[in-house]
C-alpha cells in the first residue's frame, strides 16, 4: 500500500517515514503542499496532509485529493490546541486528524485502523512476564499491579513495538518524547534505569555507542 506524507518539518518528515517504511509501506514524502499536487496522479491509498505548510494550505492540498483521489484515506496533522482546525477537517471529509506534538507510533495505529481495519484490535501487550493493558494504561505482572509513570509506560510500550531491534537514543527521544523535546538524551537513559529497576525481568540489552534492544522472547504470547 501506498502513503503520502506532506509535512514540511524535515525530522518530523523522516520519522514518519522511517516507521511507515518499517510497517510494510511504500511512502512517498513531500515538504511542501505544491510538490504533492504535482504527484496526485500517482496512486495512493492514504495521505498524511499538515495544514500549515509553507506554500498552500493541507485543506487546499486535500481538495485536490478529492478531485483527483476521491477513494483515498486522509489524517490531518494539526498545530496543537488548534481546535478549529480539527473542526474545518472533520467538515471537510478527513478520516482521522492528529495534534502536534505526537508520538509517531500513535500515528501509526490510525494509520493501520484505516488501512488495515479487518485485523483485531490489540488490548494487550506481553512482554516477558509483564503484562501491558492498552485500555486501563496499567502494567501488571500477575496480580501485581506496576506503578509506571507515563514516559516510563510509552518507553516500554516503544520497545516492545521494536523488540529485536536496536533503537538509538535519538530516536527514542523524538518517538517517546516528541521531536520538539530541546532536553539531553540523557532522559532516555534514566528513564531506561528506572525500567530496568520497576520491571527487574525485562530484557533490555544496551548496546554502547548505539542505543538499546529489548530482546525477543524465545516462547510466549506478544499480542493479544
Amino acid at each position: 500500500m501506498w502513503i503520502s506524507v506532506i509535512e514540511d518539518e524535515a525530522v518530523l518528515n523522516n520519522l514518519i517515514t522511517k516507521y511507515l517504511q518499517k510497517e510494510g509501506y511504500q511512502v512517498r514524502s513531500y515538504l511542501n503542499g505544491e510538490d504533492a499536487v504535482q504527484n496526485l496522479d500517482k496512486p495512493t491509498d492514504l495521505w498524511v496532509i499538515d495544514i500549515m505548510l509553507p506554500d498552500i494550505d493541507g485543506f487546499t492540498v486535500f481538495r485536490e485529493v478529492q478531485q483527483k483521489n476521491p477513494n483515498s484515506y486522509v489524517i490531518f496533522i494539526s498545530a496543537r490546541n488548534q481546535d478549529i482546525d480539527r473542526v474545518a477537517g472533520l467538515e471537510l471529509g478527513c478520516d482521522d486528524y492528529i495534534s502536534k506534538p505526537f508520538l509517531v507510533r500513535e500515528l501509526v495505529i490510525k494509520i493501520n485502523r484505516l488501512l488495515k481495519g479487518s485485523r483485531p484490535k490489540a488490548t494487550e501487550v506481553h512482554v516477558g512476564p509483564y503484562t501491558a493493558h492498552l485500555e486501563k494504561h496499567l502494567v501488571y505482572r500477575g496480580e501485581e499491579c506496576i506503578s509506571l509513570t507515563v514516559k516510563e509506560y510509552d518507553l516500554l510500550l516503544h520497545l516492545a513495538a521494536n523488540r529485536g531491534h536496536v533503537l538509538k537514543r535519538g530516536d527514542i527521544l523524538n518517538s517517546v518524547w516528541g521531536y520538539t523535546f530541546y532536553g539531553s538524551d540523557r532522559v532516555v537513559d534514566d528513564t531506561i534505569r528506572r525500567l530496568r529497576k520497576k520491571l527487574p525481568e525485562l530484557d533490555i540489552a544496551t548496546l554502547y555507542g548505539l542505543g538499546y534492544c529489548l530482546n525477543e522472547e524465545k516462547d510466549g504470547p506478544q499480542l493479544d
